[in-house]
C-alpha cells in the first residue's frame, strides 16, 4: 500500500489529498486516512511548508523585472510589456517594448534607475542568463552601476511581480474597452498610475504612499475646496484668493448649522 500511495502522490507533482484520491480511486483498500497520513509525512511537502517569503527591509534592496507577452495584440512596433517593481513598496513601472532583447530591457531599466535609484539585487523569472545579460548591458550604459542578480524561478519572491502581470493585463483590457481604443502603450501610463495609487493589502497602503510618504495628488481635485469654486479657477491668484477669503455664503451656512445652545456657550466663553 505504501508504494501505491507514493505513486499516487508523486505522479500529480506531490498533489494534495483530493488529487491523490482521484489517482488512487481504482484501488479498493486505500483509505482517506492513509492518504492524509502519507502526505503529512512527505519530506518534500514539509520542505515546501517551511518556505518563507523573502522580505525587503528598505527601498531599492530588491527590484523585480518581468516581461508580458503582447504579441497577439501588437500595437505598431510594440509587442511586449516590461514590468518593474520594487519589492518593498510594490511601486511598479510599466514600459512598452518592441522586443524582449536584453539591450532594450536594459535601456528602459536604466531610465528608471536614474530616476528612482538602482536596486542592490535585480531579479527576473526569465532565467539567470537573461538577468545576467541585462546587468551586463546596464553596466555598459552606466559603468558605475554595480548589482547582482537574484535567483530565478523563486516563487516566494517572484510571485509579487507575477500578480502585477495579471492585474496589468486585466486593467489594460478594461481601459481599452472603456476608451474604445487599441493603443495599449498609451493605456499603460494610466494603468501604472492607477496601480500605484490603489490600496495594496500586503503593505496596508498604496505603493505611491509607501514610496513618497503621501497619497497621490490629482491637481486641484486633491484639496478641500468646494467643486463650484474649483471650476471657476484659472490662475494661481484665484487659488490664493480662495484660501485667503472664504465665501460669505459659506461662512453663513456654517454658522446656521451650529445649534442655538452651542452658540450661547461660545458667546458665554467669549
Amino acid at each position: 500500500m505504501f508504494d501505491i500511495i507514493k505513486r499516487g502522490h508523486v505522479s500529480p507533482g506531490h498533489g494534495g489529498r483530493d488529487k491523490m484520491m482521484k489517482v488512487l480511486k481504482k484501488y479498493a483498500n486505500v483509505t482517506r486516512e492513509a492518504v492524509e497520513l502519507y502526505k503529512s509525512l512527505c519530506i518534500e511537502c514539509q520542505k515546501k511548508r517551511k518556505r518563507r517569503p523573502i522580505l525587503s527591509k528598505d527601498f531599492g534592496s530588491r527590484g523585480q523585472v518581468d516581461l508580458v507577452d503582447m504579441q497577439s495584440m501588437a500595437s505598431g512596433s510594440y509587442r511586449w510589456i516590461m514590468v518593474y517593481q520594487d519589492h518593498l513598496t510594490k511601486y511598479c513601472v510599466l514600459r512598452p517594448l518592441t522586443s524582449k532583447r536584453a539591450a532594450e530591457v536594459a535601456f528602459q531599466l536604466m531610465d528608471i534607475f536614474l530616476l528612482l535609484g538602482a536596486p542592490q539585487i535585480l531579479q527576473s523569472d526569465n532565467g539567470s542568463e537573461f538577468t545576467a545579460s541585462v546587468i551586463t548591458e546596464l553596466t555598459l550604459l552606466w559603468p558605475d552601476l554595480l548589482m547582482v542578480h537574484g535567483k530565478p524561478r523563486h516563487p516566494q519572491s517572484q510571485g509579487s511581480v507575477e500578480r502585477v502581470n495579471c492585474d496589468v493585463k486585466d486593467m489594460l483590457t478594461a481601459w481599452l474597452g472603456d476608451n474604445n481604443s487599441t493603443d495599449w502603450p498609451m493605456g499603460l501610463r494610466f494603468e501604472q498610475f492607477q496601480k500605484n495609487s490603489s490600496y495594496h493589502s500586503g503593505i496596508k497602503q498604496s505603493p505611491y504612499k509607501a514610496l513618497f510618504g503621501t497619497e497621490v495628488k490629482v491637481g486641484l481635485r486633491s484639496n478641500t475646496l468646494p467643486t463650484e469654486i474649483l471650476e471657476r479657477m484659472v490662475s494661481e491668484d484665484d487659488l490664493i484668493a480662495a484660501y485667503a477669503t472664504p465665501p460669505e455664503d459659506q461662512e453663513t451656512a456654517d454658522t446656521e448649522e451650529v445649534p442655538d445652545a452651542q452658540l450661547r456657550t461660545i458667546h458665554h466663553n467669549i
